[in-house]
């Protein structure tokens, strides 16, 4: 028997660099594996929605005059809600400044939670440990998913540009608007990734690295409203697109500092994830008992407490966001009473009646279905992900059947989006009361309980999802809502047939507290969530366990 000593640890083996070989090849191709199918819907998206934009700029640029776009430029209602409109009589400056936020929003949420679901909740499910058990090492690992992440964010920004590009707008501005939507979702990827080497669970960490991306929309709105706190575009991806100007001054610097914001949190995420151990978080202890959760005595305390703290969390954002519509109402429909042609072109675009205050708010009260609807859809998608983990196994080993279990747990997610519909009403009325405009509580919670069908159609899809396609059960979920609102959008703006407008949920909901429900419409909607409903329970009582 011989001895020696071995060799030192190279910078690949402490984990710093990605592993050589077919078992770094391997992850990376994991990791493509686990993101295609989200990037190309997201790349489509976001390739698409200027594009067309872009195409009808045509036709706008002929029916508006320039003191119409002067006096939107001057609105600060419309920078507070939009950003700052600038360059709108240019294709490319007024696509990014209908679509720019919407779009960065959407690529920087699906790059955070992509991230999330990839690595801390692979890790959470245990699939993790037998990856790391050979050569490759925890940051090596990481940083070979953030390298395919960060990749697609790239092309989704490129694919972005060249859109617009195609649509015929200036190539520099394109080229820059491009970069700065790819880089808001490499933030988001980056913000995910140090979320989940910080937190132990996957849910935290998806919430945290969300609630980041929200709070900096939250100061874009507030730096654009508050010229004294313009400062505050600096620290938030949205705030730099405003800053940066694309077809105006088309600054480069906000894309710079961008760029220096992903490599510090990358950094960040990676040297975390060289200090824990698999499984762990240095904001949690392993193994650690939440406080209380002893007491638990049945099922719905069991739902009431792990649905509690979402409900807070979205509250907490749905509030905050009609709030500030509410202190809005007045200045909004003074600027479109004075500027009527504004308002007929938004009534082309299914946004009618914006020259009241019930009818500016009922207008946006369609919004809220799609974050209560991506609530809803999410919780039914965390039932999925506890049934593949195995911690359903323990709850199912009692008598306890699974229908019980998921039509409580479907309660619970129930009385939340009821809950939160009624935190938008009355921080709506709140915000109008402060700023004296004619909105009454009754009239605002009318308006937000009104959204509650499509709502019940999101939480019906997602159960059938979970039925038939448990890995799909968000994006189905959301489906209602998200693409529901889109089509309707496209519908009225391109003039589609009816039969395709009727397609859309929304396209059955009445402009409540401004017009009288359609109880006709609201009876269908109900009857397709349920119909959805109760095939998903038929369907997950009869299927097999996943795991």
């Amino acid at each position: 028997m011989t001895t020696g000593t071995a060799p030192a640890p190279t910078a690949s083996a402490a984990g710093w660099t990605p592993e050589p070989g077919p078992a770094g090849r391997a992850v990376t191709a994991l990791a493509v594996r686990s993101v295609r199918r989200g990037a190309v819907l997201v790349t489509a998206v976001a390739a698409g929605m200027p594009a067309l934009v872009a195409v009808q700029h045509r036709q706008l640029d002929q029916e508006l005059a320039g003191a119409s776009l002067a006096a939107l430029a001057e609105n600060p209602a419309i920078r507070t809600l939009f950003g700052p409109p600038v360059a709108l009589d240019d294709p490319g400056g007024f696509t990014v400044w209908r679509t720019g936020t919407a779009i960065a929003v959407l690529v920087g949420v699906w790059a955070a939670l992509a991230t999330t679901r990839m690595t801390r909740g692979e890790e959470e499910a245990g699939r993790w440990d037998l990856l790391l058990a050979g050569p490759a090492r925890l940051p090596a690992v990481l940083l070979r998913h953030l390298a395919v992440l960060l990749g697609a964010s790239a092309l989704v920004g490129v694919a972005t540009a060249a859109g617009l590009v195609l649509a015929g707008t200036a190539t520099t501005g394109a080229v820059l608007f491009g970069a700065l939507i790819g880089g808001t979702g490499m933030v988001g990827a980056a913000l995910g990734a140090l979320a989940a080497q910080l937190l132990a669970e996957r849910r935290a960490a998806a919430g945290l690295a969300v609630g980041v991306l929200l709070a900096g929309l939250l100061a874009r709105m507030v730096a654009d409203g508050v010229p004294a706190l313009g400062w505050l575009h600096w620290l938030s991806p949205f705030g730099l697109l405003g800053r940066s100007a694309p077809f105006a001054a088309d600054r480069v610097l906000p894309l710079l500092v961008l760029a220096a914001a992903v490599a510090v949190l990358v950094a960040a995420a990676v040297t975390v994830s060289a200090r824990r151990d698999v499984g762990s978080g240095p904001w949690r202890r392993p193994g650690a008992v939440r406080p209380g959760a002893r007491r638990l005595r049945s099922l719905p305390g069991l739902v009431a407490r792990h649905t509690g703290r979402p409900v807070v969390g979205w509250g907490a954002a749905v509030a905050a966001y009609f709030a500030l519509i509410g202190l809005l109402a007045t200045t909004m429909t003074d600027f479109l009473t004075e500027n009527p042609r504004f308002a007929e072109l938004a009534a082309q675009a299914g946004f009618a009646e914006l020259g009241s205050v019930r009818g500016y708010v009922a207008s946006l009260f369609t919004l809220l279905a799609v974050p209560v609807g991506a609530f809803v859809a999410s919780r039914v998608a965390a039932t999925a992900a506890d049934e593949v983990a195995g911690r359903l196994t323990l709850l199912y080993s009692l008598p306890v059947r699974r229908v019980r279990w998921l039509a409580t747990e479907l309660t619970g997610v129930a009385v939340g989006a009821v809950l939160l519909t009624g935190a938008a009403g009355l921080a709506t009325w709140l915000g109008a009361t402060w700023v004296g405009a004619d909105l009454s509580a009754g009239a605002a919670l009318a308006g937000v309980l009104n959204v509650l069908p499509v709502v019940a159609v999101c939480l019906g899809a997602a159960v059938a999802a979970l039925a038939c396609a448990p890995a799909a059960v968000l994006p189905l979920g959301v489906l209602p809502a998200a693409g529901g609102y889109l089509l309707l959008v496209l519908a009225d703006t391109l003039s589609w047939p009816g039969w395709v407008r009727g397609l859309s949920p929304f396209a059955h909901l009445a402009a409540v507290p401004a017009e009288p429900v359609d109880v006709p419409g609201l009876v269908g909607l109900l009857a397709v969530a349920a119909v959805l409903t109760a095939g998903g329970l038929t369907g997950y009582r009869h299927r097999d366990l996943r795991g």
